[in-house]
């Protein structure tokens, strides 16, 4: 059958003509899908690489399946002269808007195998790949427009500089979070995978997902907070991934001690904390100089005469020297500082201030957890008592009844 003749018996069976045309069409339909959307995942399925599972999955080419029948409804729409630019409309605007959502699948499959790949290194790209799939997403709009109403779309492009300041206060928010995207990046200020602090926004966690428009971060309590990107370089907020990189955790603590349990030491007391093996050669220095300064006669008659040693100054050689043989702390490569704050109504506070070979949160809580143990139970050993507030026990030690 020639196309004149088919031409005259489509004009001819207008309804016959439309029922083979849908049998036809889902026939295409059903051998697109067999060929392209089976064959696709079978062949994604075969491989051990989990990247093309990934671009399949986001292609979702079952439904990618049907530009194949709608290419073909628009390659023959000729055959039907009264109906031909109805369906071509209907045919492009199916292909354009099939097209731009499989584009945009291929984009969040790049952006997944992205940010899955060994080399990300937490940098997120996510949000000029929103960029491109709202510019597809605009240029669909304006192709689609041209094709209902018949006009150019140069004509249509044109138009828009009158409604720049309307596209410019619908888009406000976009346009603020792509250039604080930029800084973002160029800045290096946040990456997926930091943990981040927000205390105006109550988030403290895992910077999980970085878009154009949000931040997402799972907080410590499994819940999730989304901060607006743009907001980000407006607000104060804290980032650990320096500490998480240098490979050390500070430890800042401070045991407040009695002052009233503070002395000179005596003979007794110090010959009892040179027997302790981590500060008896420290102790055995102090004593020699004592003894050098009595031997030369010098005159002794008060504790303030000659050198004096203090309970505190040998507690202080004790934690340093406690802390230095700990294995889980840096000595050199990193701050190490054990020293007296200002002395204050809640006591004498002695502070230490190193660094633990460990980020990760239990170990460092582990190692900072033994180290007060074992410091608060050592101040009895040097004749030291831990300042704290009276309780309801200490009252009743003290209150008698009548």
């Amino acid at each position: 059958m020639d196309l004149p003749v088919l031409k005259g018996w489509i004009s001819a069976n207008p309804a016959l003509a439309l029922s083979a045309a849908i049998v036809i069409f889902l026939l295409l339909y059903l051998l697109a899908r067999l060929v392209f959307g089976r064959g696709l995942t079978y062949l994604a399925a075969l491989t051990r690489n989990k990247y093309d599972d990934v671009i399949v999955r986001k292609l979702r080419p079952y439904r990618a399946a049907l530009l194949f029948p709608f290419i073909i409804l628009y390659a023959f729409a000729s055959l039907s002269v009264e109906y031909q630019p109805v369906v071509e409309k209907v045919a492009l605007f199916a292909i354009l808007w099939l097209a731009v959502v499989t584009i945009n699948g291929l984009i969040d499959a790049f952006n997944q195998v992205y940010e899955s790949s060994p080399s990300f290194t937490g940098v997120s790209i996510q949000g000029y790949l929103d960029i491109v799939k709202l510019l597809a997403i605009l240029v669909s709009v304006i192709l689609s427009i041209s094709l209902v109403t018949g006009e150019s779309p140069i004509l249509l492009l044109s138009g828009l500089g009158a409604l720049t300041a309307v596209l410019l206060l619908i888009f406000q928010d976009t346009i603020m979070a792509f250039i604080a995207s930029i800084q973002i990046s160029a800045h290096n200020l946040v990456k997926e995978g930091d943990w981040l602090e927000v205390p105006s926004y109550d988030a403290d966690g895992v910077v999980l997902n970085m878009s154009l428009h949000t931040i997402k971060v799972q907080n410590w309590d499994k819940t999730i907070t989304v901060i607006p990107t743009h907001k980000i370089i407006e607000t104060a907020y804290k980032n650990w991934r320096g500490m998480e990189e240098s490979g050390g955790r500070r430890i800042m603590r401070s045991i407040s001690l009695d002052q009233n349990s503070i002395r000179f030491c005596t003979p007794q007391m110090i010959e009892r904390y040179a027997r302790i093996d981590l500060i008896a050669g420290m102790v055995a220095e102090r004593q020699k100089s004592i003894a050098a300064y009595r031997k030369r006669g010098s005159r002794s008659d008060s504790p303030l005469d000659g050198p004096q040693v203090t309970n505190v100054e040998i507690f202080r050689a004790y934690v340093e020297a406690y802390l230095r043989n700990n294995s889980r702390i840096y000595k050199r490569e990193m701050d190490f500082i054990i020293r007296e704050l200002a002395p204050a109504a809640t006591g004498l506070p002695i502070e230490i201030y190193v660094f633990t070979k460990t980020t990760k949160w239990n170990e460092y809580e582990q190692i900072q957890a033994e180290i007060i143990d074992h410091l608060l139970a050592a101040t009895a050993f040097f004749d030291l008592r831990v300042f704290q507030q009276p309780t309801g026990s200490d009252f009743a030690r003290v209150v008698r009844p009548a």
